[in-house]
């Protein structure tokens, strides 16, 4: 069997990036490392991994770019659900995020919304498809 368990951002500070989606998403701290680099969040079947880049460069030696190198996000997203997209941008900005893209609806009714998180990554905060 095959599962997809998890996805790491490779970010500056483990602790802080992991804070910030635990006080935007609500999600809780499942395990860190007493160096702090890197952690995990309990976010249903996938977690969602935190590696610190000099962790992360010890492990990918060919090297990699860096969220914060780009003018842009990279092209990935991550992606979160809620019934009340407009209070959780704004929950997320004041705990450090850039409005990315304004909300707009979905010609299919989806409501979404696009933040970057204090590391440059690209979230979308939307309604469930219907």
């Amino acid at each position: 069997m095959i599962k997809f368990k998890y996805v790491i951002l490779y970010v500056e500070d483990v602790e802080q990036s992991m804070n910030f989606y635990k006080n935007t998403f609500g999600s809780e701290i499942k395990f860190i490392t007493p160096e702090k680099d890197y952690g995990e969040l309990l976010t249903g079947e996938t977690t969602l991994s935190f590696a610190s880049l000099s962790l992360a460069n010890s492990n990918i030696r060919k090297g990699f770019l860096s969220s914060k190198t780009q003018d842009k996000p990279f092209g990935i997203e991550l992606g979160f659900t809620t019934d009340h997209v407009e209070a959780l941008v704004e929950k997320a900005i004041k705990n450090g995020a850039v409005l990315y893209e304004y909300i707009t609806v979905k010609p299919w009714g989806q409501k979404t919304a696009y933040i970057q998180d204090p590391d440059h990554y690209l979230v979308e905060i939307c309604t469930e498809i219907q």
